[in-house]
């Protein structure tokens, strides 16, 4: 069964830094592009960032580009989301998740190609 935990998360201050990692189990880790995506209250959860199954390319959203950085280790399972320069706004709960193999690099910023997600962690920042 797959299984995605994100850890990670907490309270911040404006300005701060997390790490976020996604541990990743039943599944044939390398095969599969990785996403991380975030939700607010009242809000449609909303791409962050993904990375392609070998690590080669990345893919970040305009409102934290330059400020995250995403990364794979393929031996540990993992993936990663370091986040710098943080703002109030990035307030959410933030979601690892999997796209179907049947979807393209394309296609991983949209939410409905993702067959699973995580619990989610929660990352506040204050002003």
């Amino acid at each position: 069964q797959v299984q995605l935990v994100e850890s990670g998360g907490g309270l911040v201050q404006a300005g701060g830094s997390l790490r976020l990692s996604c541990a990743a189990s039943g599944l044939t880790f390398s095969s599969y592009n990785m996403g991380w995506f975030r939700q607010a209250p009242g809000k449609e959860r909303e791409f962050v960032a993904a990375i392609y199954w070998s690590g080669r390319l990345t893919d970040y959203a305009d409102s934290v580009k330059g400020r995250f950085g995403m990364s794979r280790d393929n031996a540990k399972n993992t993936v990663i989301l370091q986040m710098n320069s943080l703002k109030p706004e990035d307030t959410a709960v933030y979601y690892c998740g999997l796209p179907s193999r049947g979807s393209s690099w394309s296609q991983v910023r949209v939410a409905q190609v993702y067959d699973y997600w995580g619990q989610g962690t929660q990352v506040t920042v204050s002003s």
